[in-house]
């Protein structure tokens, strides 16, 4: 699912809609897991005279990592969303506080893409866009860049050919 209608202008089309390759996800689900056994070897270690005060505090404790260490960087994943369309690329982050960025297609005038080793065993790689006024525009961890970089490649260069005039020969 993509950005509503009411969002793209007149005449726009969304070409892409994507977020961030899900090995964002890996370590906070490996955290999620020490935590759950962290949490399992500490409540059978209490003392019974201590109980129920702490397995309450130790729950609590377990309770707090899970959402600061797993839940968080889920919504941060979840919520980041990059949409190409055929006039701009517009991001979008946040769990709270929504925060968004357009770029419209006529400033970028270079697009690349990287992908280290990690980066070729997931499936995914960093997209760089530069524009002629600011800083490169750098999107990580996008899945299948390199078909993405073929999609704004031919985005941005599928309708800025000049028409090509026949040359008449001098006579």
């Amino acid at each position: 699912m993509g950005l509503p209608a009411d969002l793209l202008g007149d005449g726009e089309v969304e070409e892409l809609h994507l977020r961030s390759h899900a090995k964002a996800l890996i370590v906070p689900v490996l955290l999620l897991l020490l935590i759950a056994v962290i949490t399992g070897f500490a409540v059978a270690f209490v003392p019974p005279v201590t109980q129920p005060w702490s397995g309450w505090t130790i729950a609590v404790i377990a309770l707090v990592a899970v959402v600061i260490w797993t839940i968080v960087p889920f919504l941060r994943w979840w919520t980041t969303t990059y949409t190409f369309t055929n006039r701009r690329i517009i991001t979008r982050r946040g769990i709270i506080n929504k925060s968004g960025h357009d770029l419209p297609l006529s400033r970028i005038n270079n697009v690349a893409y990287e992908r280290d080793l990690i980066d070729r065993i997931f499936g995914c790689g960093t997209l760089q866009l530069t524009t002629a006024a600011d800083e490169p525009v750098t999107l990580e961890d996008i899945p299948d860049v390199e078909r993405v970089h073929v999609v704004m490649t031919e985005l941005l260069f599928s309708g800025s050919d000049p028409i090509q005039q026949p040359r008449l020969k001098d006579e």
